[in-house]
């Protein structure tokens, strides 16, 4: 029986769109990735629409489908995961929100969704508090709990005192539209950067539950927006130069946990795993993943990764399979900064791929390398575009691939899957000839 590493390189492919100031390439192809064209070469390729065609996803249903689960039956909204890897209880009936610091102009509208992405936790941390502590609720009977996670994220619950809540209502944060349950990022250019006015969506079950939620976020709104202003952490943020952290976009609603099989139950294998962001941490705390505790991911990429190699290598022999999901190549992607993307791309080609396969016995071990979803630097967004899969170690046998890229993959053996059909493959791979 074989090990399974299944990487996960968030945002990694651009799909169809490349970029002109790496001559038409996209930075994957661009980037000089040895050790990933090896495995490509020694493996087999495809490319892999990790929720659906047309789908632009999400990290939260993507990781959900990517993992073996049907995100259509079993999702419940990003919220709820990212309470639950916060610490947070929640209840059924409970409202839960991904939420991010953001800038405000005048009006509505919206100066910067991430605060400039220099908003530290620690600053964050200062700025829940004061909401916490200063706001209360009037519109609906209700207690609120608002805790920041990593730099401008954050997470939003509020549980009602009489009556139930709802997650079937739309987002404050316009980058972002629901589709039922399912957050779908929006292509940059097609929305207005303005604050919207949550309202119960039309296919809400409880239209009079859903009616209380949206009270509540848009009380919850403009009172924390009043908070922000007086806050002395922006104070000394302005005085900086730095853009104030005056405003919360709230999405993703949910108002239960989503109710999965754990990974053990459903593939017989025992799987650790290393996350990086609260989304990735709530789904393997609800599949039953050991979570493997990793420092933060920091600006020095040699260290961050050369330490995530080693600690791969060292806690592999713990586990059937370890799941590893890296932020790095996503946030180039959003910030549509294709050079950064190409250099992030071969600092995890050197620093953590080499070494990984320079230790592993490459005939006991299957090697997956893939994406929870693309980040086209032209869009600056998630798209609906396939992602490209590597598969290769044990006896996979090559199918003439020259290279791993978003077109090589095009090509490969394993053709276009769907996001569920990925973790069957690699058991059944692992367990050949066992």
């Amino acid at each position: 029986m074989k090990k399974i590493l299944y990487i996960v390189l968030d945002g990694l492919g651009d799909g169809k769109y490349p970029c002109k100031e790496l001559d038409n390439r996209t930075p994957l192809e661009a980037a000089a990735t040895p050790s990933m064209d090896m495995l490509a070469r020694e493996g087999q390729t495809g490319l892999m629409y990790t929720v659906g065609k047309d789908i632009a996803p999400e990290s939260d249903i993507a990781v959900i489908s990517i993992l073996g689960y049907d995100a259509m039956k079993y999702y419940t909204g990003r919220g709820p995961l990212e309470a639950l890897a916060a610490g947070i209880k929640i209840n059924d009936g409970d409202l839960a929100f991904r939420a991010n610091f953001a800038t405000r102009g005048t009006g509505r509208n919206i100066k910067d969704r991430r605060v400039g992405r220099n908003l530290s936790t620690e600053e964050a941390t200062q700025l829940c508090k004061e909401i916490n502590k200063k706001i209360k609720l009037e519109s609906v009977p209700a207690r609120f709990k608002f805790k920041s996670t990593l730099e401008y994220r954050g997470v939003l619950v509020f549980s009602g005192i009489k009556n139930k809540l709802s997650g079937y209502v739309t987002n404050t944060d316009p980058a972002y539209i629901k589709h039922g349950l399912l957050g779908v990022a929006k292509k940059t250019g097609s929305y207005e950067n303005m604050v919207e006015y949550c309202i119960p969506s039309k296919d809400s079950r409880n239209p009079n539950a859903a009616y209380r939620s949206a009270l509540l976020v848009n009380e919850f709104t403009l009172k924390s927006c009043e908070v922000l202003d007086q806050s002395e952490v922006n104070k000394n943020r302005i005085k900086k130069g730095y853009l104030p952290a005056n405003l919360v976009l709230l999405r993703d609603a949910g108002d239960c946990l989503p109710k999965l099989p754990s990974i053990k139950s459903k593939f017989r294998k025992n799987f650790g795993c290393f996350v990086e962001m609260p989304t990735e941490e709530g789904v393997a705390l609800l599949t039953g993943m050991k979570i493997v505790p990793i420092p933060p991911p920091t600006k020095d990429l040699e260290n961050d990764y050369t330490l995530r190699a080693n600690m791969t290598i060292r806690h592999i022999k713990n586990f059937d399979g370890l799941y590893i999901h890296i932020k790095g190549p996503d946030i180039p992607g959003h910030d549509g900064d294709a050079i950064k993307k190409k250099t992030v791309i071969e600092m995890l080609d050197k620093y953590y791929i080499t070494p990984l396969i320079n230790k592993i016995d490459m005939d006991k071990t299957i090697v997956a390398i893939t994406a929870d979803h693309s980040t086209p630097c032209r869009l600056k967004s998630h798209s609906d575009d396939p992602v490209p899969l590597l598969i290769s170690g044990g006896d996979v046998r090559p199918d003439n691939t020259k290279s791993f890229s978003e077109k090589a993959c095009l090509t490969g053996k394993i053709g276009k899957i769907y996001g569920t059909q990925l973790m069957p493959l690699l058991i059944k791979y692992a367990n050949a000839n066992k």
